[in-house]
């Protein structure tokens, strides 16, 4: 993308080191704080004005000095508010070369907006240091964020990612509670009224948006890896808000070893002195890797053994890994520019997973990489409305948007793709030279193929630039004749309606033939063409795409379909996940059937794997939203999805064993949930037995994992007595996970007047922003909710703006996960009409991914309905 492209800062003058001050802070009242940079700056054009990043800061005075320049004050700052940019000018020029400190007095305010400088809300768990602010319900702790964009809203800044510099830190908090940034404390000093300033070391050279710092009534847990970093272990925290701290062991157990893991595969020591990990209370992602001070949402970090649900655990850890990858690929060597952000998150995504793998093998982590990220990815690559990997970015205002689907999920499955083409080794071997070239600056996706093709011997650009640089990905038909197959790419759209303007994309795509026979051939070829003829196959069994390692859909003729489904046993997990998750993407653009779905799922009533019925399970939910309306429908699939379970539901039980693995504890939940969900009485029973224990006031009623399908039943299967119960318990709850988990367990209300109730609680101030699209999109998923729940957002948008749109992410997040869930022509034209005159700036890409998902849905049903009912009439469902 060429700098033209981009609205991006004035060259004339470059930062080389920020010296941060920040003191006077109000914690109370309107938190506001007033802050001094001194930022070393070099001349590269003669000028009379400097303009760099500023958001919601008021700037009060500013002047240069310099050896060789003449001191002076600026004349003027003007504050550009809508381009976040202030205009510094002085009244001399400073010529070109000269080295001076531009020096800045502003003022800023420590928002409640999960961006810049901001306070995170939160109920301690213990009695908190004297000096927390608090006010009538809430405490107070402190922190950054500043991904893409926000550092400018804490500080004046040349705030572009390439654009680098070194940072001094100093910060004046109350003397009880503690300060942590970047890099590790230099030196406390006594200050007014029962503070202290605290300062830190000089970070390396960095962007301006993995800064940090956060203070607050802090605690940790410590552990050191077993590696030796200049001579000695690394110290390596957790750290919590006090009474949290023993919650940290698990992902600190997981850090120090992921540390030692990296530094050996990427061949390049960990480059900090220290590594901390904190969790925020109020967090809008999911982590973020601020260097050297890794920033969490507490589910992302904080596991309690008796109190947590499993599946959190398996997400802990990943996402500890995922953000340490990025201590690397992302922070030692940065995206140029924000086009190319797939480079910082796809990486950090696949080697997040191969971390996982590695320190826990048993998990299945590549078949639940397929469950979860590639076919999150494929669904929002198969609409006209996707974007390439590398996408053109222009400013700011545009960069959130792309922190999707496609930057993490189909980066990360192309780069698997890659790597099992090229070999793992082999790979890293790229990946490592690529970033002891780049170290401490920037780099471009070409630098990367230059590196990987140096390290393979092949031209990685001429077969990777159409997976990067182009919209979409291909789905490859398969013709069978006598002893060799046909096969012919296309692009893939979930509506089905490709045209020729559509298909215009050449894909080099591996094949990954698996046969009967083990001495094919066949497994190494590539598909360079549009078509393409294999000859010699043994037509007992073949799959292509073995364990799903390339990022494309494969269309089987009826019958090869249908005997894949039965040699289900010769199939990876991997391949068996893949094989579902096809078979429903292709009924929903028509170019197969949900009769042919319906069929091979009823195939695998025998499976034991979570990966493949988490798959199975939620392409069937799909159906089951996109028909639901039609009753005859909806109570024909009931009744299969009720069959297809039970064996399954009632093998596993609801009894756990003390030394069950992870898998088999989550796999309980997901068949409890379906089935109580499908009407099986014994399991409704059961749940409403452990329903009423647990709020007679038997604390250990219901397994921690079991909370959640427990919860969701008595919802649906009660009425307002049961909601309100999982209500009073979402508010009294002190695990970490209890609130997301009552969130959704609460989507499942049967009553438009609970829903209504539902959504005036989510927005009080009980309900955190960032959780607020779990409960809203539990309520979307709900046949008996949809109807209700737009009557309410159109009736009540103006409050749901006014709590969500504090942050671009959230309320692109909400509509999205909400309004994507709609299926009929109807309520697409409804929605496309409401928004029709508003503000959508933040989330104007989300309502157009959203219009292609309903179009896709409503043909799929208008299409397919009939068909449907066919089916489950023949086979006695209806």
């Amino acid at each position: 993308m060429a700098t033209t492209d981009r609205d991006v800062l004035p060259s004339s003058v470059k930062p080389s080191n920020y010296d941060i001050s920040l003191y006077d802070l109000e914690l109370g009242g309107s938190y506001t704080y007033q802050g001094t940079v001194r930022i070393d700056l070099e001349c590269h054009h003669a000028t009379k004005e400097i303009i760099l990043n500023t958001l919601e800061l008021k700037l009060h005075s500013a002047g240069i000095a310099g050896s060789g320049i003449a001191s002076q004050k600026a004349t003027e700052i003007l504050n550009e508010e809508k381009e976040q940019r202030a205009t510094i000018s002085f009244s001399d020029e400073i010529s070109a070369g000269s080295k001076f400190v531009l020096e800045i007095k502003y003022s800023g305010v420590m928002n409640d907006k999960m961006s810049g400088f901001y306070r995170s809300k939160y109920k301690p768990a213990v009695p908190p240091a004297e000096s927390v602010p608090r006010d009538d319900e809430y405490h107070y702790m402190f922190g950054t964020q500043f991904e893409a964009c926000d550092a400018r809203r804490a500080l004046p800044c040349f705030d572009e990612p390439n654009i680098k510099a070194t940072f001094d830190l100093q910060i004046e908090i109350p003397e009880d509670l503690t300060a942590l940034s970047n890099m590790p404390e230099k030196g406390t000093e006594n200050s007014k009224n029962g503070r202290k300033i605290v300062s830190f070391e000089r970070t390396p050279v960095m962007s301006t948006y993995l800064l940090a710092w956060a203070f607050g009534d802090f605690e940790y847990v410590e552990d050191f890896t077993r590696r030796k970093y200049n001579g000695k272990p690394l110290p390596v925290r957790v750290y919590t808000t006090r009474g949290l701290k023993e919650q940290g062991r698990f992902g600190l157990a997981n850090a120090h070893q992921i540390i030692d893991y990296f530094s050996e595969i990427f061949k390049i020591d960990y480059p900090l002195p220290k590594a901390d990990l904190l969790a925020v209370h109020e967090f809008v992602y999911g982590a973020m890797e601020n260097w050297g001070l890794v920033t969490y949402r507490t589910t992302a970090i904080l596991f309690d053994d008796e109190k947590s649900d499993a599946k959190y655990k398996d997400r802990v850890a990943y996402v500890v890994a995922h953000e340490l990858a990025h201590q690397w690929f992302g922070n030692l060597v940065t995206m140029d520019w924000w086009s190319e952000l797939w480079l910082n998150e796809g990486f950090a995504t696949w080697v997040g997973w191969l971390a996982i793998d590695h320190l826990y093998p048993e998990w299945d982590t590549w078949a639940q990489f397929i469950t979860e990220s590639v076919q999150t990815a494929f669904q929002l690559d198969a609409l006209r409305a996707s974007h390439p990997i590398e996408v053109p970015v222009k400013d700011a205002l545009e960069i959130n948007q792309i922190f999707d689907a496609i930057s993490y999920l189909k980066g990360s499955s192309v780069i698997r793709m890659l790597s099992g083409h090229l070999g793992v080794e082999t790979f890293l071997r790229g990946v490592s030279n690529y970033l002891k070239s780049h170290a401490y600056g920037n780099a471009t996706t070409n630098d990367l193929w230059t590196a990987l093709s140096e390290a393979s011997g092949q031209d990685v650009n001429a077969f990777m630039d159409p997976w990067i640089r182009k919209i979409g990905f291909p789905v490859l038909t398969i013709a069978e004749e006598p002893g060799q197959i046909g096969i012919r790419q296309t692009r893939f759209l979930s509506t089905g309606d490709v045209k020729a303007e559509d298909d215009s994309t050449l894909w080099w795509i591996p094949l990954g033939l698996k046969t009967e026979s083990a001495s094919s051939d066949a497994s190494t070829e590539a598909l360079t063409t549009k078509e393409q003829t294999l000859r010699g196959i043994d037509e007992t069994f073949y799959k292509l795409n073995a364990d799903v390692n390339g990022f494309y859909r494969t269309n089987y003729p009826p019958q090869r379909l249908t005997k894949l489904g039965q040699a289900r046993s010769r199939l990876s997990v991997e391949d068996r996940v893949g094989l579902v998750g096809d078979a429903a993407a292709l009924a929903i653009s028509g170019e197969s059937t949900t009769a042919g779905l319906l069929s091979l799922c009823a195939e695998f009533k025998e499976e034991s794997s979570l990966m493949v019925w988490a798959q199975i399970i939620k392409s069937l939910n799909n159906i089951r939203s996109v028909f639901a309306g039609n009753k005859a429908v909806e109570d024909g699939l009931q009744k299969f999805v009720l069959e297809l379970v039970t064996p399954a539901t009632e093998r596993i039980g609801w009894e756990s064993t003390p030394k069950e693995d992870n898998l088999t504890t989550r796999l309980r939940s997901l068949m409890i949930i379906t089935a109580g969900g499908a009407g099986h009485e014994p399991t409704i029973a059961e749940a409403k037995k452990l329903f009423g224990a647990y709020t007679s006031g038997k604390s250990d009623a219901i397994h921690a994992s079991l909370r959640m399908p427990v919860f969701s039943i008595a919802v649906k299967s009660g009425g307002t007595s049961e909601y309100e119960a999982v209500k009073m318990d979402y508010l009294s709850s002190t695990s970490v996970d209890g609130k997301e988990i009552g969130l959704q367990a609460m989507g499942n209300v049967q009553s438009t007047d609970l829903v209504s109730d539902f959504m005036e609680f989510q927005l009080s101030d009980k309900v955190a922003v960032q959780d607020f699209h779990s409960g809203a999109i539990s309520l979307a998923a709900n046949a008996k909710a949809k109807g209700p729940l737009w009557t309410y957002i159109k009736a009540h948008w103006k409050p749901l703006e006014a709590k969500l749109s504090g942050n671009s992410v959230v309320i692109a997040r909400f509509v999205k996960g909400v309004l994507g869930k709609y299926s009929t022509a109807e309520m697409g034209e409804e929605i496309t009409k409401f928004f029709e005159g508003k503000d959508t700036k933040g989330y104007d890409r989300g309502l157009v991914e959203v219009s292609d998902t309903i179009k896709g849905n409503a043909t799929y049903k208008e299409r397919d309905e009939k068909l449907v009912l066919d089916w489950l009439q023949a086979h006695g469902y209806a």
